[in-house]
């Protein structure tokens, strides 16, 4: 990838640019302004080769056709729409049953994002909470949340010396998984109403020792979520409504969207029973119909009426398009700032421990991430992933930003064999991410090749 490279090379210059006279446009957003997204007239008008871009359409069209649901795949680069195409269906079944005609999907679909909700909500709020000086990084977590600190009963201590950092590294020690929403498995963490489950954030033990690993869990961001209502004094969808979304102009990313105007008809279906797995699960108040509209994730929805730092925000890939595009503007879009600079750089630099997390954001830091950023991806590439289907990758070595949604939970669960439970969606190539990344990197180089 040569070409590339040289490409590389000029954005790498160009950046340097932009970040040394990102001050003086916080000083006059009004005045100057961030680059705002527009369409392209062709592909080869960002750097892309149609034919290469035509063989990835082919290649998402053969697993709709062999089973798979649905997607969009948005892709920008240079400021410039290049895709924001739709493939596939929003829906195919009520409950077990197939539609007798599905419902295609489009481009204005809305998707559930799950853990993309860690990225687009939580992780921008603390952005700008930090940019404005609002948030330590390196303070403690009960400098926010008081009643946060270690017990005489723990059989793990460490809370009380836990940094937010440590949180947004994943490896405050907590497990991944508590499911506050099930009793057989919470015992006395159970809950299914909002304020007792946040306190029980701070009754959750730890697992492991803190700092001695990096443990993937939904604690750390549901605690996250927490500081951002302790700061802000507002709910979580409430903040980041009114002070993201709302300023940026995107009208489709909301928690809880069926209470703000949507119908359930705009929505990609997810599971086809609820959350039963085909009836494999049991918890009290669990849902059985096919799921739109409402949050997946079940500690989302049964334990924090649907506004979580995890989990519950929903959005199209036009909105989320803005989105990327202001990270990869150095934190504003048009005439709106939210954060600066540093605050990107600090939340998007590798771990020490780990290089493939950052704070909060995955980073593309060795060659274990490949089925997340394919092959062909930047060291600097940076994104997130979420359980019902959606990714995100940001590489600014290339300028470049690729949103895929998809509803590949929207199939049949698998009943027998050893992936029993799991779901077919998953088994195609769409669905797990890294062939459809490695095809749009291929279509830049094959353009610079040309």
């Amino acid at each position: 990838m040569r070409h590339l490279a040289r490409g590389a090379i000029y954005w790498a210059f160009a950046c340097t640019l932009l970040c040394t006279t990102l001050p003086s446009l916080a000083d006059s957003a009004e005045a100057k302004g961030f680059p705002e997204l527009r369409a392209v007239t062709s592909p080869e008008d960002a750097g892309f080769s149609a034919r290469k871009l035509k063989e990835l359409d082919a290649l998402i069209t053969r697993d709709v056709a062999a089973g798979f649901p649905g997607a969009v795949l948005l892709i920008i680069r240079d400021g410039k729409i290049v895709r924001n195409t739709s493939y596939g269906y929003r829906q195919k079944f009520a409950g077990a049953e197939p539609l007798e005609t599905f419902v295609p999907m489009t481009s204005g679909t809305l998707f559930d994002l799950a853990s993309n909700t860690k990225m687009y909500a939580t992780n921008f709020a603390l952005q700008k909470l930090v940019s404005e000086g609002r948030l330590d990084l390196h303070a403690k977590v009960q400098d926010y949340v008081t009643e946060f600190r270690d017990t005489e009963s723990d059989p793990i201590r460490g809370k009380d010396l836990l940094t937010v950092e440590d949180v947004l590294h994943h490896s405050a020690g907590f497990m991944p998984d508590p499911q506050y929403h099930n009793q057989a498995v919470a015992k006395g963490l159970y809950s299914q109403t909002r304020s007792t489950t946040n306190r029980m954030l701070s009754r959750t033990p730890l697992v492991y020792p803190p700092g001695t690993d990096n443990v993937y869990s939904d604690v750390d961001y549901m605690l996250l979520g927490l500081i951002i209502e302790r700061i802000s004094g507002q709910k979580l969808d409430e903040y980041v409504e009114e002070s993201i979304y709302a300023p940026l102009g995107l009208a489709h990313t909301h928690f809880n969207p069926l209470q703000k105007g949507f119908a359930t008809a705009d929505f990609a279906a997810t599971e086809l029973q609820g959350n039963t797995r085909g009836g494999i699960i049991s918890f009290p108040n669990i849902r059985t119909d096919t799921l739109r509209g409402e949050v997946h994730d079940e500690k989302a929805f049964y334990s924090m009426g649907g506004v979580a730092g995890h989990a519950g925000l929903f959005s199209t890939a036009g909105d989320l398009a803005v989105l990327l595009q202001v990270m990869l503007n150095g934190g504003g879009y048009g005439p709106v700032l939210l954060f600066d600079p540093e605050s990107i750089r600090t939340f998007t630099t590798p771990s020490d421990a780990d290089p493939t997390f950052a704070l909060g954001w995955r980073t593309n830091g060795d060659d274990t991430m490949q089925w997340m950023f394919g092959e062909h991806a930047s060291r600097r590439a940076y994104g997130h992933t979420g359980w019902t289907g959606t990714l995100t990758v940001i590489d600014p070595e290339y300028n470049l930003g690729i949103v895929l949604l998809t509803n590949k939970k929207h199939s049949p669960v698998i009943r027998t064999g050893s992936n029993t439970g799991k779901f077919i969606g998953d088994f195609f190539a769409v669905g797990r991410y890294g062939e459809v990344v490695s095809a749009i990197y291929a279509a830049m180089e094959q353009k610079a090749m040309e």
